[in-house]
């Protein structure tokens, strides 16, 4: 899996190639509308299961999902606890239209998302925040590749200090 993050992101600068937006819903009216919100904002892919999402993230590198909560076959929540099996990265907003604080304990305990948004959206406030999620994913993948350097640099210094030692 390549999660690397663009030479503009990493900058800061982010396009709309930058962010790419997996939506869940099972009414297709809500995906039109989504998709017709955000295309000039992000690069948005729609799903109309959890089960369609799995495969469609198998096949594209995607930053932020969004979820409805009430779908037949799998709940948000349970989409957001089998992707994050295999893509934990994706950071993962629940998107419902029902006030149940039962979802709303299971979306944070199990599905471990970044938020919980309720119908209808209001567009500007999910624009700022897949915006600041994507911040959250791009910032977590900066600090990935740091780490990666730092265990590097450690293993070359233990490196040259067992050959100091040998000498």
């Amino acid at each position: 899996m390549d999660f690397s993050v663009s030479a503009s992101a990493m900058s800061g600068e982010t396009t709309k190639e930058d962010i790419t937006v997996l939506y869940v819903d099972d009414e297709q009216t809500n995906l039109f509308s989504f998709k017709a919100s955000f295309r000039r904002d992000f690069n948005v892919i729609t799903a109309t299961s959890g089960q369609e999402a799995l495969k469609i993230m198998e096949e594209n590198k995607v930053h932020v999902a969004v979820s409805d909560q009430r779908m037949p076959g799998m709940t948000g929540i349970e989409f957001f606890q089998e992707l994050k099996k295999t893509q934990p990265d994706p950071i993962r907003v629940l998107l419902t239209g029902y006030a149940d604080i039962n979802a709303v304990i299971d979306a944070i305990n199990k599905g471990e998302v970044y938020r919980y948004v309720t119908k209808p959206w209001n567009s500007d406030e999910l624009r700022n925040l897949i915006n600041s999620a994507f911040e959250l994913f791009r910032l977590r993948e900066e600090n990935r590749v740091l780490t990666e350097k730092l265990i590097r640099a450690n293993e070359q210094l233990e490196f040259l200090l067992r050959q100091n030692l040998i000498s």
